[in-house]
């Protein structure tokens, strides 16, 4: 039995020339609403590639084999490079604050690269049975400041942990990017109840993680959220223009835009630029300074090239 009519679905994996795609209307197809489905040969979609997390448009459905054709491709509001997934609504970064021992500095850097992409960016600290209430305090006032309401999980606590299950289901797709090593498979898998990836160590000589996960995929976690599984060490490769540097540090905006404080010229980098007065005290001051100097490097570096 087939079906003539064009619907809406999201592509969930993507393997060799095939996609598995769910339907997004409320019409249901037997028992299943996932579809195995090949682009139609004669589709032109101007060499874009269609990639997990994209919105398309499926005919041809073969509803006894759940076999169908992707006929059209949605625009998408996004993309993420590494890993390749599309439509990102929310960014959870994640850091263990032991084993791996916590680097502020890299913390930024995933923070910075994720609020890039212009969706909702969350912090979120696992391990933390391993250190005291006071020191995981101290954690939650430093990221406060840094704008971010830290997120702070012992998996030993189910408290904990079934908070972060009643936000993720509000979402429309979300994704938690980090080092390896820092606990994301372990939360995905208590999150997605029968994925079972496998896990690995932290190796003692280079003091991080192993990646174990391979294969990008969405799951469904209610009726509109989905999250992502992802491969292990995904950060964004940073390329941001540099003007745009200073609108990524909440403590900047606050500045400019609460506390209304004005530079000399309305493209100021903050650095030693005349009639620049932002106060320049705040904690990741270094990490801004160091990234706009890295980015200034990396564009004058392309202009000789």
């Amino acid at each position: 039995m087939k079906s003539n009519s064009k619907h809406l679905g999201l592509v969930t994996k993507k393997f060799n020339d095939f996609f598995s795609v769910d339907i997004k209307t409320q019409e249901k197809y037997g028992n299943s609403d996932k579809f195995l489905c090949k682009v139609r040969k004669s589709i032109n979609f101007k060499d874009q590639l269609i990639y997990v997390g994209d919105q398309v448009f499926i005919e041809n459905i073969d509803l006894k084999r759940k076999r169908a054709l992707i006929t059209s491709l949605k625009k998408r509001k996004n993309l993420l490079v590494r890993p390749s997934v599309a439509n990102i609504s929310n960014i959870y970064i994640t850091f263990s604050v032991e084993e791996p021992e916590l680097n502020l500095s890299q913390v930024n850097r995933f923070l910075i690269s994720a609020e890039s992409m212009g969706v909702e960016v969350s912090l979120v600290l696992t391990k933390c049975d391993l250190i005291s209430d006071t020191r995981r305090f101290f954690l939650i006032n430093k990221f406060e400041k840094w704008g971010y309401q830290a997120i702070t999980l012992n998996l030993e606590k189910s408290d904990h942990f079934n908070n972060l299950i009643v936000e993720l289901k509000k979402k429309e797709c979300s994704i938690f990017m980090g080092p390896s090593g820092v606990g994301k498979t372990t939360l995905l898998n208590m999150i997605i109840p029968g994925l079972q990836n496998s896990t690995a160590p932290v190796s003692n000589k280079i003091k991080r993680g192993k990646n174990t996960t391979r294969n990008v995929e969405l799951f469904s976690i209610s009726n509109q959220s989905y999250i992502v599984d992802t491969p292990g060490f995904n950060m964004q490769p940073l390329n941001v223009d540099i003007r745009l540097l200073p609108s990524l540090y909440s403590e900047i905006n606050k500045q400019l835009i609460d506390e209304k404080i004005n530079c000399k010229f309305r493209n100021c980098l903050h650095l030693n630029d005349e009639g620049c007065n932002l106060n320049k005290s705040f904690e990741r001051y270094s990490f801004y300074k160091d990234m706009i100097e890295s980015s200034k490097s990396h564009y004058y570096q392309n202009q000789e090239d």
